[in-house]
């Protein structure tokens, strides 16, 4: 018994010394690699490895920011191509706003889907199958409509590479998965570099974020708008900010935080959740 108390404390010092360094792990390559990314910024988003697995074995982390009243369900990805590093640096910035105004929205966050991209030297839009992620969902009429873009829209760009099959990757399959558990409301897809706001869903898109203004670019085969928005009825936001390598200014990063809030208590509130699937061809 008279040891209870100092055992006691070592587990407990060995327990937070433990999760701190479980925060360390994710953040030493988000602070090394991403602009405008403090340790500070990015331990504070309290970083939760998932269960999946990049290609080459790397974690793929979340966020999650859950208030006692919960309105609406938003998912936010950003990194889905690798060498868009500002696209996972204002995620993370947006975990921070997160945390302070949850505004009644239960928030999941993966600031880095593909970190085999994210991470690599120098960084690459495939991950390490060098598959395009944001043309491996399983859009319909995959199997033909991703082979007839792939060779003749982009001739064969290997950057733009959709894959074997839709869902082939380790990357594509678990935002899917997310997709079916969390059902969310929305989903916030985060790009670079052509300074544009892009919208696919059933909703009324916002004309503005910042200084993106809508221009909806059209429908891939596979890609997460083309999923998300047309196949399944689920708003999808697709944020393409102007620079890959710098992010916004923070006073242009939050102001497309507080846009988006604003467009979000406007349009989809008005909606009924849990979306219902809603099949359309393009």
């Amino acid at each position: 018994m008279h040891f209870s108390k100092p055992l006691a404390v070592w587990a407990t010092s060995l327990m937070v010394a433990a999760s701190a360094q479980a925060v360390a792990r994710p953040c030493d390559e988000f602070y090394a690699r991403l602009p405008n990314v403090s340790r500070a910024l990015c331990n504070g988003a309290q970083l939760q490895p998932s269960d999946a697995r990049s290609v080459k074995g790397r974690t793929i982390y979340t966020s999650e920011v859950k208030p006692a009243h919960v309105k609406w369900r938003v998912l936010v990805v950003g990194g889905i191509h690798g060498d868009e590093l500002s696209s996972a640096s204002m995620t993370l910035h947006w975990i921070n706003m997160a945390q302070a105004e949850p505004q009644q929205t239960h928030w999941r966050f993966v600031p880095g889907l593909n970190p085999d991209g994210l991470f690599s030297r120098p960084s690459r839009r495939m991950n390490a199958n060098g598959v395009d992620l944001n043309r491996n969902f399983p859009t319909p009429n995959w199997e033909k409509e991703s082979v007839i873009y792939w060779e003749h829209r982009t001739r064969k760009d290997p950057r733009r590479w959709p894959g074997p099959t839709s869902l082939s990757e380790p990357e594509t399959k678990f935002l899917y998965q997310e997709i079916q558990r969390f059902k969310p409301n929305l989903i916030v897809s985060i790009h670079a570099p052509y300074g544009v706001l892009d919208f696919d869903g059933p909703v009324r898109p916002p004309s503005k974020l910042g200084r993106l203004e809508l221009n909806q670019v059209g429908v891939f085969p596979g890609s997460l708008g083309n999923f998300g928005g047309v196949y399944k009825g689920m708003p999808v936001v697709t944020i393409e900010l102007p620079n890959a390598t710098r992010t916004p200014l923070n006073v242009e990063m939050r102001q497309m935080w507080e846009e988006l809030g604003q467009w979000m208590g406007k349009t989809v509130a008005q909606s009924e959740p849990p979306p219902k699937p809603v099949v359309l061809i393009k």
